[in-house]
């Protein structure tokens, strides 16, 4: 009989383990969803109100975001410093104003736009803080390697087209560059993070490419796909980070 409470809580942890797991498949289902309307919608762009449409997935993580961190700060053995966690959903925002920018009005306003997501990356820097190297020397010199070389690559391949924005641009690589290696060195670290920051560092440079040396087929079929992909591994990486750090 002593048995009978502690099977009976055990039935109830699992049953709201599946519950949990069923909604979020079902909220990674909206998100692709969305997702996959907006980046389809770019095929027959212009149309009214196309900001809301590539608002939606975006309005989407950060509402899983806040609920996630209200959970969390609810619960007293909670040990993450949820203030740096704050600085994450801050970073979502800014992402979520530099949409509405880009696609409003991305001809005139693309300097805003800029500003708004460099600003979400500095965010976003400040929220995988601390930095603690997880992985071996081995793959963090390949990683950072490959972040140098690439950075260097885009450079020169971007350089004679910026003209009054070489500053602008310049500062903006550097600190999406200063992110994705972040995403290695945090002591959140995960795979998810990692993928979230080399999706951010193509899809941007898929934009400069496009904007400032040679238009690309369809270019904003792919430029949507990488960053919906790198804010979708983000959250999902950085959620799971701080969960694993509060059952642990």
């Amino acid at each position: 009989m002593s048995n009978m409470p502690n099977s009976k809580q055990k039935s109830l942890q699992s049953r709201h383990q599946n519950l949990q797991q069923n909604l979020q498949q079902n909220i990674t289902l909206l998100f692709i969803s969305l997702a996959f309307v907006f980046i389809v919608s770019t095929l027959i762009k212009p149309y009214p109100l196309s900001w809301a449409v590539k608002l939606l997935p975006i309005v989407l993580l950060i509402c899983v975001t806040w609920q996630q961190l209200t959970r969390l700060k609810t619960q007293q053995t909670h040990s993450t410093p949820l203030s740096h966690a704050t600085f994450f959903l801050l970073g979502l925002m800014c992402s979520a104003i530099g949409d509405f920018i880009l696609d409003y009005n991305r001809e005139q306003w693309f300097i805003f736009g800029l500003g708004a997501f460099f600003v979400a990356h500095l965010f976003y820097l400040k929220s995988l803080s601390p930095f603690k190297n997880k992985h071996s020397k081995g793959i963090t010199t390949v990683i950072l390697l490959a972040y140098g070389i690439f950075g260097t690559i885009m450079f020169f391949l971007l350089k004679d087209g910026l003209g009054e924005l070489f500053i602008p641009v310049l500062a903006y690589m550097g600190v999406l560059l200063l992110m994705a290696i972040a995403t290695v060195f945090s002591a959140k670290s995960n795979v998810w993070l990692i993928a979230g920051g080399i999706s951010f560092v193509v899809s941007d440079s898929l934009i400069g490419f496009d904007k400032f040396t040679a238009q690309l087929w369809q270019s904003q079929l792919w430029v949507m796909a990488t960053y919906y992909f790198a804010q979708f591994a983000l959250v999902k990486g950085y959620l799971s980070a701080i969960n694993n750090t509060d059952e642990s």
